[in-house]
Order: structure tokens, then sequence, then C-alpha cells
């Protein structure tokens, strides 16, 4: 069906009114054709904010960060962290390189140790088969390096698992990686004399790990008393699962953001930073200590496979933009980045819960939020978002009766 057909199919199915699926209209920048060949059965579009974090300094170099997200609070919260950390020079950030690892699974393998040994016998014959599938990621310095096998003894009988560690340079490797274990499947089968079934990519990236740390200013920060606060918080989500979760959630509030707006895989990106806080018992991705003059020092550890060149930020013209603003060069500078907004934005989150509670600011912007929902507009919205907070009470029936009263 066309765009128009499928939207009239869901107009019809629903029995909604013709002008509530206005909203759904495209006005922005990107081609709806552009945005049909994207995913299935497209009707339209929805718009996110995309915002600006500045302040951000990372391994010396200036930067205007991209942030796409609904979440009011988020790109404030980062500048005002990053801003803290300038006094000491910023974030700095090393990279483990851009190596993304392929799964192929064998099973009902005679004797699975032994067809371990006659796969990695044939290793360099596997490479050269998985290398012949990208002639251009060679070129560029890329491809696979190295095989791995593992035998799991899983419910269901033991399992094979050949790894393929491959070198994926400036993409996020998905679609490289995942052909390769394609290709080399059939010799895999023949070697290990049993049956293989799944060919895909592991989101656990734990070869691609970024570190970034920064030294944030004591009186930045509100004082001593605020930085063990800060620690004493973050030593909360290390011992508590449930408030490691939200810890977590709160890294990924800036890396999500950074990552939505460069066009790259933000549920990948998720999925690889909870296994890798999961591997030894769920724990933060995140540590605080103090430093001899009693400054906040915050390091992030934490898989990126992100990418520069092709995918959605080969297509979308707001994700070229973004990585322009960037001005970054490669998948690791932007990976670079990313983890050093994660960072900022757990400090953010952990000081405002440590000084003043997470709600003062948030509710100030969540407030904004309410007043439009009410039917607000121009100025009236800061000024009932004003009241409301200053009453502490950012509610919906509060929003209405202010709204009412400035009406008249």
């Amino acid at each position: 069906m066309s765009v128009e057909d499928r939207l009239k199919k869901v107009q019809e199915f629903t029995g909604l009114p013709e002008e509530e699926f206005k909203v759904l209209e495209n006005k922005g920048p990107v081609p709806m054709e552009t945005l049909d060949r994207m995913i299935e059965n497209v009707i339209g579009v929805m718009p996110f904010p995309f915002g600006i974090a500045t302040n951000f300094i990372v391994n010396g170099k200036e930067y205007l960060v991209p942030m796409v997200i609904e979440e009011a609070s988020v790109v404030a919260a980062a500048s005002n962290a990053a801003r803290m950390a300038r006094p000491h020079g910023g974030f700095k950030a090393i990279d483990t390189g851009s190596i993304m690892i392929s799964q192929i699974q064998a099973v009902n393998v005679p004797n699975p140790f032994a067809a371990k040994m006659r796969i990695l016998e044939h290793k360099e014959e596997i490479l050269r088969i998985a290398n012949e599938q990208d002639p251009i990621l060679i070129k560029v310095g890329g491809g696979a390096r190295d095989v791995r096998v593992r035998v799991i003894d899983a419910d269901t009988g033991p399992m094979v698992i050949t790894e393929l560690i491959v070198d994926v340079r400036d993409v996020m490797g998905a679609n490289a990686v995942n052909t390769m274990a394609e290709a080399v499947a059939p010799l895999i089968q023949e070697l290990s004399g049993g049956k293989v079934l799944l060919r895909i990519l592991s989101n656990l990236a734990d070869l691609r790990i970024v570190r970034a740390w920064a030294t944030f200013d004591k009186d930045l920060l509100g004082g001593e008393e605020v930085v063990d606060g800060i620690i004493k918080a973050y030593d909360f989500a290390v011992h508590d699962i449930y408030r490691c979760a939200t810890h977590n959630k709160g890294i990924m509030n800036g890396i999500d953001a950074v990552i939505l707006a460069t066009g790259n895989d933000f549920r990948g990106i998720e999925a690889g930073a909870h296994s890798y806080a999961a591997r030894n018992g769920y724990t933060s991705l995140t540590t605080y200590e103090k430093s001899p003059e009693g400054h906040l020092i915050g390091t992030i550890e934490v898989p990126l496979a992100v990418g520069i060149i092709g995918g959605v930020t080969a297509v979308h013209p707001v994700a070229k933009l973004a990585v322009k603003i960037l001005g970054v060069k490669t998948a690791r500078e932007l990976a670079h980045i990313v983890a050093s907004v994660g960072l900022a934005q757990n400090l953010a989150a952990l000081r405002a819960l440590a000084a003043e509670g997470i709600q003062k600011g948030h509710m100030a912007l969540h407030a904004r939020n309410i007043a439009a929902m009410a039917g607000a507009k121009g100025d009236l919205i800061d000024k009932i978002a004003k009241q409301m907070v200053d009453e502490g009470k950012v509610r919906m029936d509060r929003a209405k009766e202010l709204l009412e009263q400035y009406s008249h």
C-alpha cells in the first residue's frame, strides 16, 4: 500500500476522525519516500526535540553535542555537569578499538571439543572466507582478525560457538559481521559435524570498550559535603540492584540521546551496556572517588558500537547534520563523546539527588509540559509553570485552575 492508503486503512479500523491524524503529517526535511524505506507500514512521522548540550571538552577538543530526547532536564543537566569538569580540562577518553563479535552456533555436534580443535585448525581459511565478503572494509584497514571457539553445555545439549572477531572501523558493523558469519557457516558445519543454526552479531561488544573520566570541581558541585553525598549515592547503586537500574538508566539518558541524534542503534547500545554491567552481577557502569584536593573523580566504562558511515546515518539528513555539528572524523571519536555525555548525565543526576533532590530541576522543566498540556500558550506557559513550581503543585488540575485565572 501507499502511505496514504495505509493511513486510510488505520482511520477506517480505528474510527477516529481524519483531523486527528493530521499530527502525523510530514512537515520535516526528510522526504516521505525515504522514511517509507526505513521501516514497514509507515503512516506518518513523530518529531522529537533536537537539542544541543554545551560545555563539553573531550580529549582537549571543544564540542557542541546534539541530543534527541523527549525527557525534560537531560540536555541542561549534561551541559551543567560538563561545565563542572571544565576547570580540570574536561573529559579524557580512550578505547579498545572498533572490534565486533559475530557468532555461529553449531548444535548436534558428536564430539564438541574435537570439533573446536578442527575449527581452530582451519582459522586462516575461515578468516579468508570472511574477508572475501567485504573488500571495502579490508581496503580501509578493517576485517576479520581472529576466530574464537567455545563449547557451551546447554540444556538442549552441547553447542559449539564459533566467534569471528572483526575490526569494523567506522561503521557500527552489524551488516558486515553478519554477512561474514553467513559466509563461513557452511565450513563451520562441515568441520563440526553438526548443524549450524544461528549466525548473528553479539550486541555485547566487550572488545569495543570506551573508557572516559573527568574531575568535577568541588566548588561548582556545591562543596565537599555534596561530593561525599554523590559518592554515597554511587555506593548505594553498587550494592543495590533496584537503585542501580535507575542509576544506569540515567547514564543511558545521555548516551541514547546522542546515539539517536547521530542515527545509531540505541537499542543495541542499551543491550550491550546493561549486559556489560551484568557480567558479574548487575552493577554501576560508572565509579566515583574523591581526589586529595576534595574534587570528585568520575569514570565510565561501557561498550559502544557506533558508526558514522552507513545505516541511518547515511540516509537521514538530520543524523548527517548531527555528525557534522560534532565534527567527528571517526567512529571512535564519536564513541569518546558518547561515553563522556553518559558520565556527565550520571554525575548530574547523582548531584541532584545528593544535593537538592531530583525533582527540583526536573519538575521545573516538567511544569512547562503540564502548562502546555493544559492549554497555555506563549509566555503564559512559563508563567503558569513558575507558579506551580513555587507552590510545589505541578499538576494538571492546578495548571487548568491557573490558566482559568490568567485568562480572566
